[in-house]
């Protein structure tokens, strides 16, 4: 699909082809959805825990005598049920990590591209350099771009910090490599601004094995 190319001032200076392998596959929501709870539950990090019984500080010694108290018989006051004594049944340390082939977890990659540059939120630019940080000159820069009121995910080939230095202040923006793409950034913002060269890169890393 040939789509426009945006210089940093809005205007299109030229065109240019996507690859219909990345760009224009078939859009697999189920897919997605799948890669989306992968990496949302590989995140966690599943560090919860409860004493139980045996881990309390407690004294060992007997609460009170056995018999003649007229109360119920208790051996120690780590039982669940008095104040500081273990917890049952609460979380214990564990793993949340689903497996996903790596051919799934590719192709959902190119759906959600896809889905993107169909509902048009795909804006691809000649360039994005900048000599010094500065957080206003990237404002403007991304309001011409993609419009005002619009969440933008900036992709870059290489790190750039006056770049990086200057999205990092904005509250609706942000950078990352075109090398760590991933479901959840891609699906979380309005817009998806792709260089040239951050373009050469995604061909490089999810077009489709010859």
């Amino acid at each position: 699909m040939e789509v426009s190319v945006k210089d940093m001032t809005g205007k299109q200076v030229k065109t240019v082809d996507l690859p219909a392998d990345i760009f224009e596959v078939e859009v697999n929501v189920g897919l997605m959805h799948q890669a989306y709870v992968r990496q949302m539950a590989n995140a966690r990090l599943g560090t919860a825990k409860v004493k139980r019984r045996g881990e309390v500080s407690r004294t060992s010694a007997k609460w009170y005598r056995q018999k003649g108290t007229g109360r119920a018989r208790h051996g120690s006051r780590d039982a669940t049920q008095f104040v500081g004594g273990g917890r049952p049944k609460g979380p214990r340390p564990h793993s949340h990590d689903l497996q996903m082939p790596k051919k799934m977890r590719r192709q959902a990659i190119r759906c959600a591209l896809s889905a993107l540059l169909r509902d048009e939120q795909v804006v691809v630019v000649d360039s994005l350099e900048m000599d010094t940080p500065n957080t206003r000159q990237m404002r403007q820069t991304l309001d011409a771009v993609v419009g005002e009121g619009n969440s933008a995910l900036v992709l870059l080939a290489e790190r750039n910090e006056s770049v990086e230095r200057s999205i990092m202040n904005l509250d609706d923006a942000r950078y990352l490599r075109a090398s760590y793409l991933n479901i959840r950034d891609l699906l979380q913002y309005d817009r998806v601004v792709i260089p040239l060269d951050a373009l050469d890169v995604i061909s490089g890393i999810w077009g489709k094995e010859k």
